[in-house]
């Protein structure tokens, strides 16, 4: 499965207000993570963190890997990271297992490869919403903490047909409420 891990307010937004770097969340971000607090505990938070760094590989867009410090090379265990992007500089040499991708497919294709029997990471909106677009998406994993952000960067931002979704699963974690959906349409 190719799949969307991504924390979310009530409200829709992944990122407060003015996300940039050296505030990489924006204003109030950093809320959206508090959660992960408990990762490394017993418990639905851990669970489901422990879920996703089982993962393969990972897609995520230019924005997420170049805010998050390009990961230094390693998202984790040495997964194949992959890199959706709009231009490709050939002078710019991605780090550890980073490589860059113009093309959706190609590069769902190919972090499936990687990934072998176990499922494919997605960050970032803006990798979620090409991998909609294109069919690539399976399923959303969303971590909805209950707080309203009013502003910031929106998961979802398109003039599209509706998507349909199933809920597979709906687990309450301290602080946040994990679901997950599989795309049935896009």
């Amino acid at each position: 499965m190719i799949r969307l891990y991504m924390s979310m307010s009530l409200d829709g937004f992944i990122t407060g207000p003015d996300d940039r770097p050296g505030q990489e969340l924006g204003r109030h971000g950093f809320r959206l993570f508090n959660w992960l607090d408990d990762r490394l505990e017993p418990g639905i938070n851990g669970e489901v963190y422990g879920e996703a760094m089982a993962t393969g590989a990972i897609i995520a867009g230019r924005r997420t890997f170049e805010l998050a410090g390009r990961w230094g090379g390693d998202h984790h265990n040495g997964v194949p990271i992959n890199i959706l992007t709009h231009h490709i500089d050939p002078d710019d040499v991605p780090p550890g297992t980073a490589k860059f991708y113009t093309d959706v497919a190609a590069c769902a294709a190919d972090a499936r490869a990687a990934a072998g029997d176990r499922d494919v990471m997605v960050h970032g909106a803006g990798a979620a919403t090409a991998l909609l677009a294109a069919g690539e998406l399976d399923e959303l994993e969303l971590h909805v903490v209950p707080v309203l952000l009013g502003s910031g960067r929106p998961l979802f931002d398109f003039d599209n047909t509706p998507v349909e979704l199933e809920l597979l699963r709906r687990l309450e974690g301290r602080g946040v409420t994990h679901h997950r959906y599989r795309v049935l349409s896009s």
